[in-house]
């Protein structure tokens, strides 16, 4: 098959191409703006037949024993890692991260993420009694209708699929069409791996076309979601009137509390460089950078310094680079972010508006730094999703605390200060599911999830088993 040709979709352990559908979404590389993917796109027919296939499994796969089901998933993880390389190529091709970054980062999520979930599973007490007579069990909640993202694709691929398949669920997947390569790449290594016809199913589609349809499917008991907030709404809407289990991570705007004694110059650059990571495209990243007054324009130089220091490049060539976003309608949205910038007074320090430099084609946005800023500006508001950095100076603790707070989201939080007394007491006022304090990273195992209108529910480890699982008490189980 060319690589050209329509995608298909997978039903019942089978490739298929839509049955009634004809249409056809064509995905761009991003630092081309090439073609490089044609995908069939499914309808609610389609849809129809996935959830069915899914529902048809269920009983055999949920009655499988854990450790039969544990061997499945460790096929899979043997089988993405012998093919690891093409992950990595799919992953810079369709969404523009730069090699190094899908090598050690992105496509590491795939089998980071399942060897979790196999150890938590193992660790994990999925029975006990309970009470006098009780016993409290732990079993599959159904079928699952899972919703992903393009911009950390197997990230999110692996940590929804996972701990569905360990948990004895089936699903329907519906990946993002943006970024469909390595969708299709996971739907193989699952076919490699062997699992039983049904278990997973993958439909390609739109939101518009499909997503309704899937989340408010009868046959689904749970939705999990990736995404926009705005499209989190609706899939709680659709889904409500079937009474689901519903799962989101959604947006965020997170604030990186920079007190004087950080270890300025350190602390601002690492601050830089994690919020033009990925281009800027991660729900975490810490795109507000509050700054103590004291030390506010010694920052600001930092960061510009920083900024400029940032290289863009080929996705295809290693080195330390960053890629474009992700399409012409991203770009187009992060464009008008700048200019509402500009127009609301904040201070341009480096980048701006247009294409950067040195690129005639491809969705290249300059490391936009702007300071100036108050939290009441729409760059501090809304979730740009790019290498554009806001800079809002504080007071002092409380002040820096208040303002973290102010905001719809709530997924991530980060504190620098030489302090770990007031970076641990910051850390706890912030309401949001991540704080990082002094560039400390996540670990698989660390539960994934944000407050308020970044979502419910959580992804990552142990945690992420529940979401899939229902609790059972059989009371009179135990002898009197």
């Amino acid at each position: 098959m060319s690589e050209l040709s329509p995608l298909p979709s997978y039903i019942g352990g089978e490739w298929v191409l839509p049955a009634t559908s004809t249409a056809v979404f064509e995905a761009i590389n991003p630092a081309t703006e090439e073609v490089c993917a044609r995908v069939a796109l499914c309808g609610p027919d389609d849809v129809d037949k996935a959830m069915a296939a899914a529902r048809a499994a269920f009983d055999g796969y949920s009655s499988m024993s854990l450790d039969d089901r544990l061997t499945l998933v460790e096929k899979l993880i043997a089988v993405f890692e012998a093919r690891y390389d093409e992950m990595v190529t799919a992953i810079s091709t369709e969404m523009g991260a730069p090699y190094d970054l899908s090598y050690n980062a992105q496509a590491e999520c795939g089998p980071g993420h399942l060897k979790e979930t196999v150890k938590a599973a193992r660790e994990m007490v999925w029975e006990r009694p309970l009470g006098g007579r009780g016993r409290l069990v732990h079993e599959a909640i159904g079928v699952c209708a899972l919703i992903t993202p393009w911009n950390w694709p197997i990230n999110q691929l692996a940590a929804k699929i996972g701990p569905a398949l360990v948990a004895g669920c089936t699903m329907v997947l519906k990946p993002s069409e943006i970024a469909p390569l390595s969708a299709q790449l996971f739907a193989e290594f699952i076919h490699e791996a062997g699992f039983p016809a049904g278990v997973f199913n993958m439909v390609h589609g739109t939101g518009p076309g499909i997503g309704d349809h899937l989340t408010s499917h009868p046959e689904a008991d749970m939705v999990s979601f990736t995404g926009s907030t705005r499209a989190g709404i609706q899939v709680a809407k659709s889904a409500a009137e079937t009474v689901k289990r519903v799962s989101q991570e959604l947006g965020g705007k997170s604030a990186n509390v920079v007190f004087a004694d950080s270890g300025l110059e350190a602390a601002v650059t690492r601050g830089v460089r994690h919020c033009f990571g990925n281009s800027g495209q991660s729900c975490n990243a810490p795109t507000r950078m509050l700054v103590e007054e004291s030390v506010y324009d010694e920052a600001v130089a930092i960061a510009k310094k920083a900024a400029e220091s940032v290289t863009l490049g080929d996705p295809m060539e290693k080195g330390p680079h960053i890629g474009p976003v992700v399409s012409k309608v991203h770009y187009d949205k992060i464009q008008r972010l700048i200019e509402a910038g500009i127009a609301e007074g904040a201070t341009l320090v480096t980048g701006g508006p247009g294409r950067a430099d040195g690129f005639d084609r491809g969705y290249y946005v300059k490391p936009t730094v702007f300071a100036g800023v108050n939290n009441e500006m729409t760059i501090a508001r809304e979730e740009i999703f790019g290498p554009v950095l806001v800079m809002i100076p504080f007071k002092d603790e409380a002040e820096a605390v208040k303002i973290a707070n102010d905001t719809p989201y709530g997924l991530a939080g980060y504190v620098q200060s030489g302090d770990m007394t007031r970076a641990r007491r910051v850390a706890r006022q912030i309401r949001a599911g991540s704080v990082y304090v002094n560039g400390a990273g996540q670990d698989y195992c660390s539960p994934f999830g944000g407050y308020k209108q970044s979502g419910n529910g959580r992804e990552w480890g142990e945690f992420g088993l529940h979401d899939y699982l229902e609790i059972k008490v059989i009371n009179g189980f135990e002898p009197a």
